[in-house]
C-alpha cells in the first residue's frame, strides 16, 4: 500500500505511532518473497528425504518498524511524501518477530535478503509490472 500511495501522489498511512516500540510504530519481521519460496523448497527437500511433517516460522528473526519501512520506501523510490499517522487498528500487537531457530537447526534455512534488498526489489517489481494504481490506471 505504501508504494501504491506514493506513486499515486498520496501520503502513505501509518496506523498508530504510540506503541511501546523505539519509534512508536509496530515492529514486524519483513521477509522477501524469494526467501519464503526458498524455505518451502527446503521443507520439500526435507520431506522428500524422509523427514516428517513439521511447522516452521519463516522470517529474518529481525524486527523493523513500520516507520523504518515507510522511510526506506520513500528513500528508494525518491518520492518524499511524508506519511500520515492514522489511528491504531484494533488488535494490532506492538511487535511480531519470528523465532527462526527451529528452521535453521532442522532445515539449515536462513533468510538471505535484508530489509534494503526487500524494499529495492519491491520497488523494481512495482516499476516493472502493470500494477493497478489507486486512480484505476496501471503503471
Amino acid at each position: 500500500m505504501t508504494l501504491q500511495a506514493l506513486t499515486a501522489g498520496d501520503a502513505p498511512k501509518i496506523f498508530g505511532a504510540d506503541y511501546p516500540t523505539p519509534d512508536g510504530t509496530c515492529v514486524r519481521d519483513y521477509v522477501h518473497v524469494a526467501d519464503i519460496a526458498d524455505a518451502h523448497v527446503a521443507a520439500l527437500k526435507h520431506l522428500d528425504g524422509g523427514g516428517g511433517n513439521a511447522t516452521y516460522n519463516i522470517g529474518r528473526g529481525v524486527g523493523s518498524s513500520v516507520r523504518e519501512v515507510v522511510d526506506l520506501v520513500r528513500e528508494v523510490s525518491g518520492i518524499g511524501i511524508e506519511p500520515v499517522i492514522a489511528p491504531r487498528r484494533a488488535g494490532d500487537p506492538a511487535r511480531i518477530v519470528a523465532s527462526v531457530a527451529r528452521i535453521k537447526d532442522e532445515l539449515g534455512w536462513t533468510a538471505k535478503y535484508d530489509l534494503q534488498e526487500i524494499v529495492d526489489s519491491a520497488w523494481d517489481a512495482w516499476q516493472a509490472s502493470p500494477v493497478p494504481r489507486a486512480d484505476g490506471s496501471e503503471g
